[in-house]
């Protein structure tokens, strides 16, 4: 009798496609001679969950949404398509029953901001409030003024030049126009940075020289400034997360839920704000 795989046996074992998301990055790693090093360092991705990954541990990144902007990181670096993966990593931690393409995932999970209607109400009450100020201002000026008397003659005597100069109500000094530097409110020798969190992110920020200026997790709600003499350089985790502000103007560009950003600013940035 000899030994050997029956049939049924054969189709216990996972076809190559469907082998695990960990084993299928470290072979893919390896098939392109990369060190787990070289792979943190042109990621951006800490080294313990780039071990933790491969070896199919998911803890270390933070939620689903962090694993699956690490996973299309590591993918793309070593050179595999990050689809499949991220579908068979949403089919097996209870993710979507049909598997989706990750672009269109992420542009349904994305907030946008509507756009601000002006406010119409208080526009109007502002308008009638000048309207009755203006009015009961020019009813109490008339009711001062001094009466013209009559001479012997009979004819109406001058008011003194004085009390007419005082009657005359003296123009309101129109308030300055706000300048750009004046809403900004940062140096302009400098470049300077600031985060405001809508979610939970990782993050680093290194200075003009290379020195690490904050590497870890701003939490929602909390608020980073940096500033540096030449250029701010950042890694951002999670950059739909994330509002930018450089050199006191809003960036206008729009980043994805779990998207890795790595992005640079200095003195003249944004063009556009």
């Amino acid at each position: 009798m000899s030994i050997g795989n029956s049939p049924e046996d054969d189709r216990t074992f996972p076809s190559d496609d469907r082998e695990p998301i960990g084993r299928a990055l470290k072979q893919a790693r390896l098939a392109a001679g990369l060190g787990i090093e070289e792979v943190s360092a042109s990621t951006r991705v800490r080294i313990p969950i780039v071990q933790g990954i491969e070896e199919d541990d998911f803890s270390r990144c933070g939620g689903d949404v962090y694993a699956r902007g690490h996973i299309r990181t590591l993918a793309r670096a070593v050179g595999l398509d990050p689809a499949p993966l991220i579908e068979r990593y949403d089919a097996e931690h209870g993710g979507r029953p049909a598997p989706t393409p990750a672009a269109p995932l992420f542009e349904a999970e994305r907030i946008r901001p509507e756009p601000r209607r002006p406010n119409w109400t208080a526009a109007m009450v502002a308008a009638i409030v000048a309207v009755v100020g203006f009015v009961g201002f020019t009813m109490f000026n008339g009711a001062d003024e001094p009466k013209g008397t009559t001479t012997a003659e009979g004819e109406p005597a001058a008011a003194p030049e004085k009390a007419t100069e005082a009657a005359k109500p003296k123009p309101a000094k129109p308030a300055p126009k706000p300048t750009g530097s004046a809403i900004a409110a940062v140096p302009a020798d400098k470049v300077t940075v600031k985060l405001t969190a809508d979610g939970k992110s990782w993050m680093s920020a290194k200075a003009a020289d290379g020195k690490m200026i904050f590497d870890g997790f701003i939490q929602e709600g909390e608020s980073k400034t940096f500033q540096d003499d030449e250029r701010i350089d950042l890694v951002l985790g999670n950059a739909g997360a994330v509002e930018l502000y450089v050199n006191g103007k809003k960036v206008s560009e729009k980043f994805e839920d779990g998207q890795v950003e790595r992005l640079s600013y200095t003195k003249g940035d944004p063009e556009a704000g």
